[in-house]
Order: structure tokens, then C-alpha cells, then sequence
């Protein structure tokens, strides 16, 4: 099931949506027309690889913390950010719309920061960067949970590419996610050695920072910020 769209109205326009959804797409890009090797620097610097901070001897020198932030606008592949992007399009505006911009902005980071922690906490001897807005936009969905929980969340069910719809409760759809990534999340603990490929504890980490933030960041009343 893919999400489309939802039903809750929106009173503004989300320029911090946007502009966080053009960033992230455009940095992809320029990392697509960088030589091979250029990219990989790249995304060994900018995103938060955990032995960098667990293991002084690694090899990559310490950024002061600097990457906690950058990754969040790195991206793997083209699924990866689409995927996320498509999250941010449908419940970011409506977030944006109750927060008002700045606010929002500093929402955002804020959650992303903690959810790149969470991830380098459970897992402080990976090698690899973690990269990507997921961590972030989690705590959008968060706040989204409980601001829009009756809400209609569209939902595509691609069989044999027929045009099939379906409308379910944000906090059905949302609630589903967030089992998802806890089962992720403790199936990689508990069993060790299963491949993982997802930063599922930054997801959690988002999501859980969003929930006990949002309140923080609400202001009264529909309106531009």
C-alpha cells in the first residue's frame, strides 16, 4: 500500500516543506553527477558513520558532531528519497500549517538530530553512513499522529497496477508504521548478525521525539507562520 495524499485541509503554503523537499532532491542530484569516488567522500563526510565517534581509531576525523546534522539531507538512491520525499509531501504541509515555518524548521532538526543520536546509540560500531530525512520526517509523522489522527490517509493498492483506493484513519496507517519499524528495530537486536540495511532506530528515535515535542512547537489558530 502506497500513500497518495490526505484529506486534511491546509491553510498555508508550506515553504519549509518545500524548501527541505528541494534541498534533499537537489543534493541527491549533484552527488549523482559527481565521479564515483568524489560521491563516496562525500557521503562519508556528510553522513553520520557511528564507529567516527565510537572508535577514535577509524579513520575519518572527528567533525564535532557536524554530520548528526547533514545527514539529513543525504539520500542512498533514488527509491530511498522519493519514499521519503513522498512522506514529506503528504503530512509535512499540514505539520508546517499548525507550527508556522520557523518553528516547524527547528521541529524538524531538531527530531532529525535525535533520531541520527538514537541510531549511533544502538548501533556505535557501524561503519557505513547513515543517511537519509527518514529520522526527521518520523517526528513529522509523530506530530501528525496526534494533531490529524481521524484524518484520511488515501492509500494505493498497486494490484496489477489497477487504479484500487483505499482511505484509512491516520492513526490506523501511522500506528502500523510505527509497529513496523519497532519490530524492525528489536528484530536486529535481539537477533544478532540479521542484515540491516535501514536505519530503523532512527525512525523510532524521530518518531519518539516527535510525540514528546510537538505540543512544544503548536501554535494557536490556522494561518501563514
Amino acid at each position: 500500500m502506497i500513500p497518495i495524499r490526505d484529506t486534511a485541509p491546509c491553510y498555508s503554503k508550506p515553504y519549509v516543506t518545500w524548501g527541505i523537499m528541494a534541498v534533499c532532491i537537489s543534493v541527491f542530484i549533484a552527488m549523482q553527477l559527481m565521479p564515483d569516488q568524489s560521491s563516496y567522500q562525500f557521503i562519508n563526510r556528510y553522513g553520520m558513520v557511528p564507529a567516527r565517534y565510537s572508535n577514535s581509531y577509524f579513520g575519518l576525523p572527528f567533525d564535532g558532531y557536524l554530520s548528526f546534522l547533514t545527514n539529513l539531507f543525504l539520500h542512498s538512491s533514488w527509491l530511498h528519497l522519493i519514499v521519503n520525499m513522498l512522506f514529506m509531501w503528504i503530512f509535512g504541509d499540514n505539520v508546517e500549517d499548525r507550527m508556522g515555518r520557523l518553528p516547524f524548521l527547528v521541529f524538524y532538526l531538531v527530531c532529525g538530530v535525535f533520531a541520527t543520536f538514537l541510531q549511533w546509540y544502538f548501533d556505535p560500531t557501524l561503519t557505513v553512513p547513515v543517511v537519509g530525512a527518514s529520522g526527521a520526517i518520523a517526528g513529522v509523522l509523530a506530530a501528525y499522529f496526534f494533531l490529524y489522527p481521524l484524518e484520511r490517509i488515501i492509500l494505493w493498492v498497486p494490484v496489477f497496477f489497477l487504479p484500487i483506493v483505499i482511505h484509512v484513519p491516520a492513526i490506523s496507517f501511522l500506528g502500523l508504521w510505527v509497529m513496523f519499524q519497532l519490530y524492525k528495530a528489536t528484530t536486529a537486536v535481539i537477533f544478532e548478525g540479521t542484515t540491516v540495511d535501514v536505519a530503523w532506530w532512527a525512525h523510532l528515535g524521530g518518531f519518539i521525539a516527535g510525540s514528546i515535542l510537538y505540543r512544544l512547537f503548536i501554535r494557536k489558530g490556522p494561518g501563514p507562520g
